[in-house]
């Protein structure tokens, strides 16, 4: 990493007024991002009661369709994904549906859902009841909890969850009986896994200060592995986009932060760095800018580098007073290129969920080609089907001007495959920094705002069409011939119809619980102040 700040073109922001506050996180103490972003909604781990929950909120943008009175301050009480009867640990987005995330939890269940924006209708109102969501589909994937989970980037369906057993379960969503692979060796907590742009291969980063490497559909022990980061806390790891490499952060034996470089073919090391001597985790998070950001936890300020020649060149950082708790992106289809946005972030802090936007700034109406290289598309490349027979395929781009499609392969090295800046927030328009000189002017639109003209996703999954039910026995056996099988299967779903039926009368006293815990905190906080006003 060069010891001088390169120059940036990039500018940075936050616009508390377009977050959320009143938020309740999580008060779990594992190590995850607490949050993720589709391209329409946020997820949240959340603090509730009666096991475990999470939150999901739209996305404020004038892009979407959502109610004008939808509130910045959220309600003491709003809809909850509650099914889980532990805490929450991690949760991902469909990369294909903006609508479907899934969820993994303490009581080692992985669950999928779906997101019907009518949850949100009349949000605001006096007469809106929040009303909570159901699973679509629920996997007992360990009998230890799911710290976790992640969608596979080409393959339509395809899910990854990490486990307190030491091992990542691939699952076929359509199919979720058994895992369709099984990657093992590790020897101690998997701290972080990711995917490669065509997801072909798939790294992990453990407690055991190692990086491995897998064959995903191989299954068993990795085909790589190689000693990381000196100290035991927590190690991250994330693919460069198609330049083949890997950047992995942690702490040295001595505790100071690093950031290092690998090389996927041999899993070679590249370059370590060390950061600072602060004691948060950084999670890092990669742009196809070419842009590798580094967000520490506990830490007020967001730095970024530029990847270019083997090398990462300090460009700038986003300060604030205000330390996060966690951080995740925004899908780069997602971003407004009409104000030059190449990034967005949304930052966890007390009970607040505010946006950094990373923009250009330029006066200029035309396509700005050079920030902005195709993104990855909603539309799968592959089935799952054809993914587990041992198909591989690149990931499919828009394009961010016109919404054409196109695809890339990302250049995986021969040797393994031989071997078994700153910015302004976006969503109402902001005021633009200083300039570069403008390009020739053209008209612009909005990556979003072309939604029409872009492929639609596949359709999702027949068990992804209506809930299940949320009793322990939610599936309905198969008909068989027969009037004693036909009467069998009418008192099961007789049975499912009436534990469903307990299940929402105690999700109701929970809520109603909840507000009057609520209430009597409003309550005390009243009587607070007017002792210390007398």
């Amino acid at each position: 990493m060069s010891r001088f700040v390169r120059a940036s073109k990039y500018r940075q922001s936050a616009k508390k007024e377009h977050g959320y506050e009143n938020v309740k996180i999580s008060s779990s103490a594992w190590d995850t991002n607490l949050i993720s972003a589709s391209g329409r909604y946020i997820s949240i781990n959340w603090n509730a009661s009666g096991g475990g929950a999470f939150a999901v909120l739209p996305l404020p943008s004038p892009f979407h369709a959502l109610p004008n009175n939808f509130p910045s301050k959220l309600p003491d009480v709003i809809p909850l994904a509650r099914s889980h009867t532990a805490p929450v640990l991690d949760t991902d987005w469909s990369p294909h549906n903006d609508s479907i995330v899934a969820s993994g939890g303490e009581d080692g269940k992985v669950m999928i859902w779906k997101v019907e924006s009518s949850i949100f209708e009349d949000w605001g109102q006096d007469h809106w009841v929040p009303q909570d969501l159901d699973p679509v589909a629920r996997i007992d994937a360990s009998p230890r909890k799911i710290g976790q989970v992640l969608f596979h980037p080409t393959a339509a369906n395809v899910l990854a969850s990490a486990s307190g057993e030491h091992t990542v379960k691939l699952w076929d969503l359509a199919d979720t009986d058994r895992p369709r692979s099984v990657l093992s060796g590790h020897g101690d907590t998997i701290q972080s896994i990711a995917f490669s742009p065509d997801g072909a291969l798939l790294a992990t980063t453990c407690r055991d200060r190692k990086l491995r490497l897998f064959d995903p559909r191989a299954g068993g022990d990795a085909v790589r592995v190689a000693e990381a980061h000196g100290g035991i806390k927590g190690a991250r790891v994330v693919w460069m986009g198609d330049t083949g490499k890997l950047a992995t952060t942690g702490f040295s034996k001595m505790s100071d932060r690093q950031v290092s470089v690998w090389e996927s073919g041999g899993l070679t090391n590249i370059k370590t760095t060390g950061i600072d001597q602060s004691a948060g985790v950084i999670m890092p998070f990669w742009s196809d800018n070419g842009i590798l950001f580094l967000a520490g936890k506990g830490d007020g300020n967001v730095r970024y580098y530029e990847y270019e020649n083997d090398t990462l060149f300090s460009l700038d950082e986003h300060k604030s007073a205000d330390p996060q708790r966690g951080m995740c992106f925004l899908p780069r289809r997602a971003l407004n290129v009409s104000e030059c946005e190449i990034a967005r972030a949304y930052k966890v802090y007390g009970s607040t969920v505010e946006p950094i936007a990373f923009i250009v700034p330029r006066k200029a109406d035309s396509f700005q080609s050079d920030i902005f290289p195709p993104a990855p598309s909603s539309e799968p490349s592959l089935a799952a089907s054809e993914f587990f027979s041992g198909k591989t395929a690149p990931v499919k781009l828009v394009s961010l001007e016109n919404g054409s499609q196109s695809t890339y392969t990302p250049s995986a090295p021969a040797a393994f495959a031989a071997a078994p800046s700153p910015a302004t927030f976006s969503a109402p328009p902001v005021s633009k920094a200083a300039t570069l000189p403008p390009p020739s002017p053209a008209p612009q639109t909005s990556a979003v705002s072309r939604a029409d003209s872009m492929p639609t996703p596949p359709p999702v999954l027949a068990e992804i069409a209506s809930p299940v039910n949320e009793s322990p026995a939610h599936m309905t056996p198969p008909t068989r011939s027969g009037s004693g099988d036909e009467g069998r299967t009418s008192a099961l779903q007789e049975e499912n119809a009436r534990l469903t039926s307990e299940l929402r009368e105690a999700r109701e006293k929970i809520r109603n619980m909840e507000l009057q815990v609520e209430g009597l905190k409003a309550n005390a906080r009243k009587a607070a102040q007017a002792l210390l006003d007398v």
